[in-house]
C-alpha cells in the first residue's frame, strides 16, 4: 500500500503519497503536483452514481494515480492534513473533509436525516462514507481532539465533527424545550451525537489562522479612533 506523509513547510501543508507500483485515490482537484512514473486514470461513474452526485454536490469522479512515485495532494493548507487508519469499519466524514485513500478504501455518500441538518445544522445534507481497510486522509481546520463515546451523547454547536464512526446516531436540533429558552439561551441549532463510538472534533483553528484573526482584529481596533475622527 502507498506511504504517506504529511509535508510542512512554512506553516503551509501538503499530502505526500509515496507509490511503488501502487495505486492512490483522491477527491477530484486534490492533485497539486507529481513526481515519477504514474498514471492518472479517472473512470466513469454509474448513471445513478451520476445522478446523485448532480442531487448532492458531492463529486463522484474521483481519480486514481497508479505507478512508482510521488504524488502531492493539496492544496497547501494552514489548517490539518490527518491520517485515518481504517480495520474494516465505517466512518462518515464531514462534506469537503476526504483528501486521499488507498485504492481499497471504499467511498460512498450517505444523507443526514431532517431538513434541519441541511439548513441550520452545517453538516449538509449528504456527507462522505468511506469504510474497509486501509488509509485515509482527511482535513480539519485545526488539530484533531478524538472523543470516545460510550452509551453517551456529544452535544456540538457548529460543523466541528469532522469525522464519526458510522454506528453513532446522528441528528440535528435545537436546545431547551420552551420558545424562550430557545431564543434567550442563544444557542439556536446544534449537531447531536450519541451511541458507542468514536467522535474527532477539531475545536479550534490552527495556530495560523488563529494569527491572521487577531491580526485582522488589531488592526480593524487601530482604524477605529481614525475612522471616528
Amino acid at each position: 500500500m502507498p506511504t504517506y506523509e504529511i509535508v510542512d513547510s512554512e506553516e503551509l501543508r501538503m499530502v505526500k503519497a509515496t507509490l511503488n507500483n501502487e495505486t492512490v485515490r483522491s477527491e477530484r482537484g486534490a492533485l497539486h503536483y507529481m513526481r515519477g512514473n504514474v498514471e492518472m486514470v479517472t473512470e466513469m461513474p454509474s448513471v445513478g452514481g451520476f445522478l446523485k452526485s448532480k442531487l448532492t454536490g458531492e463529486s463522484v469522479f474521483r481519480p486514481t494515480y497508479t505507478g512508482t512515485g510521488d504524488v502531492y495532494f493539496g492544496p497547501p493548507s494552514f489548517g490539518q492534513y490527518n491520517i485515518l487508519e481504517m480495520n474494516g469499519n465505517s466512518m462518515i466524514l464531514d462534506q469537503g473533509a476526504y483528501i486521499c485513500s488507498d485504492a481499497e478504501v471504499e467511498i460512498g455518500m450517505i444523507r443526514n436525516k431532517g431538513i434541519t441538518s441541511m439548513a441550520f445544522g452545517g453538516e449538509g445534507f449528504w456527507q462522505t462514507s468511506v469504510s474497509g481497510t486501509g488509509t485515509v486522509i482527511y482535513y480539519s481546520e485545526g488539530p484533531i481532539q478524538e472523543i470516545n463515546l460510550v452509551n453517551d451523547t456529544l452535544t456540538v454547536d457548529g460543523n466541528f465533527a469532522v469525522a464519526r464512526d458510522a454506528s453513532l446516531s446522528f441528528q440535528t436540533k435545537t436546545l431547551g424545550k420552551g420558545l424562550f429558552s430557545k431564543v434567550a439561551g442563544g444557542e439556536g441549532f446544534v449537531n447531536i451525537i450519541s451511541g458507542t463510538g468514536k467522535v474527532y472534533l477539531a475545536p479550534v483553528p490552527s495556530r495560523f489562522n488563529n494569527l491572521i484573526s487577531r491580526s485582522v482584529r488589531d488592526t480593524v481596533s487601530g482604524m477605529v479612533p481614525f475612522l471616528g475622527n
